[in-house]
C-alpha cells in the first residue's frame, strides 16, 4: 500500500507545546528587582492616594474631633487667650484655640486652628505661630496653612483682594480684619505697627501646588476693637527650626523608616507568594495591604517636606 504524501501547505502543523519556565527564586539578581519595582509602584500609588484622597479625609475628621473640643472650651470659657493657658503652662502644640473664616467669591476657608506651626501639626489645618499674639490682639498674628495637602486650607488665598474681610473667632470674641496687602518672598514689609493696632498675618506656599515657588503672605488689618493682650513669653528665638514657613521636621524620620521597613516585608512577601500562587490570587491578597501601607508611609514623609505644601 503507498502512502500518499500531502503538499507541505496542506499538512496540519503539530500543536505548538507551552514551554512552562520554573519560577524566579530569591538567588536570582532579576527576583530583587521585581521587589524593588513592587515598593516603588506602592509608593507611587500611596502617594497620589495620599494626596488626592486620604490627606483630605484625613484632615476632614481633624477638624471635626478639634470643632468639638474648641466648642467645649468655649462653653467652660478654658480656651486659650495666649500663649500660656488657664493653668499658666505653655499652650501644647495640637491644641485648638480659634476659627478662621473667609466668605469671597473666589475664596473660602471656615477652619478651627491650632497652636504650632511644625509639618505635623499643619496636617490638621491652620496653625498659630507660638511666637506671636493671639488674634484680636495688639501686634501681629500669624497663622500658616498648607496650600494643597491635606484639604489644602489656604490653597487659594493668592485670590483675595484688597478690604476683603477676615473674622477670626476665639475665646476673646469675633476679630475683624480686612486685607490691605498681598505679597511674594523678598518683597518689601508692611510698615511697622502703631501702639494698640493689630495685624494679622496669613502665610502658604505660592506657586504651583506642590511645586511651590516660595512663600506668599496676606497681611490684613484690625479693624475691630483691640482684645486684651496678654504679655507673651516665648520669643522667636526660642521657636524650632520646623515652625518656620516651608520647613519640615525631622522627628519625622522614626515613623518613615518604621513604615518603609514594613513596606519593604510586605513587598518580599507578597513576591514569595506569587512564586507559590497565580497572579490574580496574589495581587487580590497584595493589593488591600500594600496600598494601605504605602500611604502611611507617604503620611510619615510629609512630616519632612515643607510644612506649607
Amino acid at each position: 500500500m503507498t502512502t500518499v504524501q500531502l503538499p507541505f501547505w496542506l499538512r496540519t502543523p503539530p500543536k505548538a507545546r507551552r514551554v512552562r519556565r520554573p519560577p524566579l527564586s530569591p538567588a536570582e539578581p532579576r527576583w530583587w528587582i521585581g521587589v524593588a519595582w513592587l515598593v516603588l509602584s506602592a509608593l507611587l500609588l500611596g502617594f497620589v492616594a495620599h494626596v488626592t484622597l486620604v490627606g483630605s479625609l484625613q484632615h476632614a475628621r481633624a477638624q471635626q474631633t478639634l470643632y468639638q473640643d474648641l466648642r467645649t472650651q468655649l462653653a467652660l470659657a478654658t480656651a486659650p487667650l495666649g500663649q500660656l493657658d488657664v493653668d499658666g503652662v505653655l499652650v501644647p502644640d495640637g491644641t485648638p484655640i480659634g476659627i478662621i473664616s473667609i466668605s469671597t467669591v473666589d475664596v473660602s476657608v471656615d477652619e478651627v486652628f491650632v497652636q504650632g506651626t511644625a509639618s505635623g501639626v499643619l496636617a490638621s489645618g491652620p496653625g498659630h505661630r507660638r511666637d506671636t499674639v493671639m488674634p484680636g490682639q495688639e501686634g501681629t498674628s500669624i497663622l500658616m496653612a498648607r496650600q494643597a495637602t491635606y484639604g489644602g486650607p489656604f490653597g487659594y488665598l493668592a485670590a483675595l483682594e484688597e478690604g476683603d474681610v477676615i473674622r477670626i473667632t476665639t475665646g476673646q470674641g469675633v476679630a475683624k480684619y480686612e486685607v490691605f496687602g498681598i505679597r511674594r518672598e523678598g518683597e518689601l514689609l508692611p510698615q511697622a505697627l502703631e501702639n494698640g493696632e493689630g495685624r494679622l498675618e496669613l502665610i502658604t506656599a505660592d506657586g504651583s501646588p506642590l511645586f511651590p515657588s516660595g512663600t506668599l503672605h496676606i497681611d490684613a488689618e484690625l479693624v475691630s476693637s483691640v482684645q486684651a493682650t496678654p504679655a507673651p513669653v516665648l520669643t522667636k528665638e526660642v521657636l524650632s527650626p520646623a515652625e518656620f514657613a516651608m520647613a519640615g521636621d525631622p522627628g519625622g524620620w522614626l515613623a518613615t523608616l518604621f513604615w518603609m521597613q514594613l513596606l519593604i516585608v510586605a513587598s518580599v512577601a507578597t513576591r514569595w507568594v506569587r512564586m507559590r500562587w497565580g497572579m490574580w490570587q496574589t495581587v487580590t491578597l497584595a493589593i488591600p495591604i500594600l496600598i494601605p501601607i504605602a500611604a502611611a508611609t507617604s503620611n510619615a514623609a510629609m512630616t519632612l517636606l515643607p510644612n506649607l505644601l
